[in-house]
């Protein structure tokens, strides 16, 4: 499982190319296909990036991680937004997001939801069968029958081309790292080691170099395994496609995307 420690508070700084619009784009079309949510749990919400703007919009969201530190940076940037024109989330917290610091394997809130989203490869971090089946069974009791399970993982293939193009370097004025990764086939699991240089701004350090380092495991499956797993859970499976696209999924795919629904 990811802990991010230190990482949280650069995280935004080092994602901001990411493609958000293009995974909430891409829920946006799934909800058209099979209908629209009120109320969508953002599974492995990070620092807030896909639940934020889902919120601005007027869905009632539940942002769920196990990191208190990216709970910390998504809760600042919320309190932040104007609440004008926003409702209110259940439990009578302002502005339709209720933030949750859970284990992603065993999650559960206090109602069931329309739509499970778990987008930014977040479910690659379950690095054990058995942890991907639980929070399959998990997301199946916290939907409503008729509920949307909507995830994306990365390939197998992504994860050995990390180990194949690492390591990774970014050199700016006010922050540098160094990215290895480490690949092994047998378990189709990388092991992500970086070392990251921040500048400090303020204070005594000002100008000075902060050095920090962080680790994290991430483990593929086998697409067809992904999709029997979701069927033993009780889900009707709708979609597998890649790369933000409805298209079936070929060898060259980065990106795999499963839509999932409870029946009624």
């Amino acid at each position: 499982m990811r802990s991010y420690r230190e990482f949280a508070s650069v995280y935004d700084r080092l994602m901001e190319d990411m493609p958000y619009p293009e995974w909430l784009s891409f829920a946006r079309q799934c909800w058209e296909k099979y209908g629209m949510p009120g109320t969508v749990v953002d599974l492995g919400c990070g620092t807030g990036n896909i639940a934020i703007p889902l919120a601005k919009s007027g869905f009632r969201i539940f942002g769920i991680d196990l990191s208190a530190d990216m709970l910390s940076v998504a809760r600042a940037k919320w309190e932040s937004v104007p609440q004008r024109g926003i409702g209110r989330a259940s439990g009578g917290e302002e502005g339709g997001i209720r933030w949750l610091q859970q284990d992603m394997r065993d999650w559960e809130i206090p109602e069931p939801v329309d739509c499970v989203l778990s987008f930014c490869d977040s479910l690659n971090y379950l690095t054990e069968p058995e942890d991907v089946v639980s929070s399959f069974k998990h997301s199946y009791a916290g939907l409503r029958p008729g509920g949307l399970f909507v995830f994306d993982v990365h390939a197998p293939s992504q994860l050995a081309r990390y180990g194949e193009e690492q390591p990774f370097v970014l050199d700016d004025k006010d922050i540098a790292y160094l990215w290895t990764c480490d690949y092994d086939p047998d378990r189709r699991e990388v092991e992500h080691e970086l070392t990251f240089f921040v500048r400090e701004e303020g204070g005594a350090g000002a100008g000075l170099y902060r050095r920090f380092e962080e680790g994290h495991v991430q483990r593929a499956y086998e697409p067809d395994w992904l999709a029997g797993q979701l069927t033993e859970a009780g889900f009707e499976l709708l979609h597998r496609c890649a790369d933000f696209s409805w298209h079936a999924p070929t060898a060259e795919s980065e990106r795999l995307f499963f839509v999932a629904r409870r029946p009624e």
